[in-house]
């Protein structure tokens, strides 16, 4: 005990023996506190998602729809889904920006089939939904606002100029994103670089897909097993 004295004794003695010298107080080491952590926010929810297999004669490609975001594309997409309306539909139109194909859009639908079209669904603009035209969007095609139907298209390479622009004079309501490719991006990327005929008239000249690819079944599928991340644009767009 005596030696445990003379140790502390030791220790405590140069701040005793500075204060006895200066006329200073010692000083003395406050007790840590304890700092409240703030409580950490809980991620957002994600957007309620939908998916969908394209089965196509390519491969297939599974889309993830934005229920929560898009919600009146989406149901108007999963009408023709659901309905089998899809079913023999084809890939048609390859829109390559780019020589290497790393930039453009493929185009589907029914091409106007009486049988299979259904009433226009309003507009949904990118500026309300938050959407883009990213890499891997799928959009609808349209002649004016609130006109598509069923024919849809998506985006290689991400080409967000074809999102709404509300700073620009005319048509600036841009094309409505209702979701994105999930899985087959290999299969769009095979379906742009399919050869194209010289027909097609307009801005289609040139771009009519030579033998379009078969959308053989259309039909709602299981999630992928890692969910996506959060999309982004990209340099080209």
């Amino acid at each position: 005990m005596r030696t445990i004295l003379i140790a502390l004794a030791l220790v405590l003695a140069p701040a005793a023996l500075l204060a006895a010298q200066t006329g200073a107080p010692a000083e003395t080491v406050p007790l840590p506190l304890t700092v409240p952590v703030p409580p950490v926010a809980p991620p957002a929810p994600r957007p309620a998602l939908v998916h969908v297999a394209l089965t196509t004669a390519e491969g297939v490609i599974l889309l993830e729809l934005e229920k929560t975001r898009a919600p009146l594309t989406t149901a108007n997409f999963l009408r023709y889904v659901d309905q089998k309306r899809l079913d023999g539909a084809v890939f048609y139109r390859a829109v390559k920006s780019s020589d290497d194909g790393s930039y453009g859009l493929i185009q589907g639908g029914v091409r106007g089939d009486p049988k299979k079209v259904l009433p226009p669904v309003a507009h949904e603009p990118t500026s309300k939904t938050g959407l883009s035209h990213v890499d891997g969007a799928i959009s609808m095609a349209r002649l004016a606002p609130g006109s598509a139907r069923v024919e849809f298209f998506i985006i290689v390479g991400g080409l967000t100029a074809l999102d709404a622009n509300p700073t620009q004079s005319g048509d600036n309501a841009g094309y409505a994103v209702f979701g994105r490719v999930a899985e087959g991006m290999d299969v769009v990327k095979k379906i742009l670089l399919v050869p194209v005929s010289a027909g097609g008239t307009g801005p289609m000249k040139g771009q009519m897909i030579a033998a379009p690819v078969k959308i053989l079944t259309a039909r709602r599928a299981k999630a992928p097993v890692v969910p996506l991340p959060p999309p982004t644009a990209t340099a080209g767009s």
